[in-house]
């Protein structure tokens, strides 16, 4: 089975979130948003970045609103 993720997607992602660890990752156009909290958001701005870089990475899932699991009375 191929690989979702390239490698070097992988260290794009790592290396943001080495940076969030150590509280140097910033949000936001130019870092203006602060720095980030969670390490979600760490994975989701290293995901984006290697996505820009044209890396090997799947494309961003949309909201998917889904009737399942809802009944009709």
């Amino acid at each position: 089975m191929a690989r979702k993720y390239s490698k070097s997607a992988s260290k794009d992602v790592e290396r943001a979130l080495h940076e969030e660890k150590r509280g140097k990752l910033k949000s936001g156009k130019g870092g203006k948003g602060g720095t980030v909290k969670s390490r979600k958001q760490a994975i989701a701005i290293g995901l984006s970045e290697a996505r820009k870089k044209g890396k090997k990475v799947p494309k961003k899932a949309t909201g998917r609103k889904g009737r399942a699991g809802k009944k009709k009375k």
